[in-house]
């Protein structure tokens, strides 16, 4: 090889070596500024403050009372005296059933107590022994007692003002065991029953007032009373039934609506985020929130959420008031992470 092209082929590899050298010293530069480059994130500082504290309860409208009226004999039914959807007062005639048997009974009462009397007067003058005495008692209280439940069982009357909500036989049918003849409703008062949790059990007490909205109605609010609170928490569910009333005055709240009971048992100190901060893990139901602690490093913290109001949330647990909580930038940020905060 001549001399001139050896030294052109070194000046050629010196080159490709310098460059090769500059483009690797480049990449390093680059790969070294995108390991030092940070995530940009905006926080909210977060406090405590007075939170009216409030269970919300859904549950279905019942019937302060109801009576399945029936007679516990087979008997037709002569005569009905109300229908489906009629109000109906304390002791008011609804049926009459077969009478025959009650006739029967009324003239053997009527016969016994003749002869009770007859013979009452004959023992106050030593006529009759007290055995004798005791005998003809004993079968006018029989008979007495026999009309009395015939009666009873022939004039079917109502044992409470309500409105009749099933008629389940027509005039002329043998009323058999099984479906009551008439059901009837108190419906002025009504009642809900829930079932509170047991970290209420201290709370809730008798005349607590409630108020109670039914999706019939949309948002208008009724006006509740807590009547009866059970003695007990059930094992299993870790609750306690409650039972509410609602005067219905005017009778707009029916047995079998939907209803929303809202109880609120005072006020606690909590910290309140705005919702933007609270994140939901995929595949769970736990609730987090991102912290930015003094050394601008994020902290993964698992919360405890209350009321909703708004735009923020109630928290009930797992921060502390003054902590800077993220709110833009969540997706980009993982536990342990160096943040930049902006404003």
């Amino acid at each position: 090889m001549k001399k001139g092209n050896f030294l052109k082929m070194l000046i050629a590899l010196s080159v490709g070596f310098v460059a090769t050298a500059c483009n690797s010293g480049a990449k390093e530069n680059e790969t070294a500024e995108e390991a030092t480059e940070t995530v940009s994130v905006k926080v909210k500082q977060c406090f405590e403050r007075e939170v009216e504290q409030v269970e919300v309860f859904t549950a279905t409208v019942e019937a302060n009372v109801v009576n399945n009226i029936s007679p516990n004999l087979t008997l037709r039914i002569e005569e009905l005296y109300a229908e489906v959807g009629d109000h109906v007062h304390k002791g008011q005639k609804l049926a009459d059933l077969d009478a025959s048997n009650l006739v029967q009974a009324r003239l053997q009462m009527l016969n016994d107590s003749l002869e009770f009397v007859r013979n009452d007067n004959l023992y106050k003058v030593g006529g009759i022994s007290k055995s004798e005495w005791d005998a003809k008692k004993l079968s006018y209280d029989i008979s007495s007692t026999s009309y009395r439940n015939l009666l009873e069982n022939t004039v079917l009357t109502s044992p409470v003002s309500g409105v009749v909500t099933a008629r389940n036989y027509d005039r002329g049918d043998m009323f058999s065991m099984g479906q009551p003849l008439y059901v009837v409703e108190e419906i002025t008062p009504v009642k809900i029953v829930v079932n509170a949790s047991e970290q209420l059990f201290s709370h809730i007490k008798k005349g607590d007032k409630v108020d109670v909205t039914l999706d019939v109605y949309g948002d208008e609010v009724f006006s509740g009373v807590v009547s009866l609170v059970y003695p007990t928490v059930d094992p299993q569910t870790r609750t306690f039934p409650v039972e509410i009333k609602i005067a219905n005055t005017n009778e707009r709240v029916r047995p079998g609506m939907f209803a929303r009971v809202t109880y609120t048992y005072g006020t606690a100190n909590h910290v309140v985020v705005p919702d933007m901060a609270v994140v939901k893990l995929t595949g769970s139901g736990d609730r987090f929130v991102y912290v930015v602690g003094a050394d601008n490093k994020v902290t993964f913290k698992k919360v405890e959420l209350g009321r909703r109001f708004d735009t923020e949330y109630e928290i009930v647990s797992g921060l502390n008031s003054g902590d800077n909580v993220v709110v833009e930038g969540q997706n980009r940020v993982t536990n342990g992470m160096e943040v930049v905060v902006v404003e």
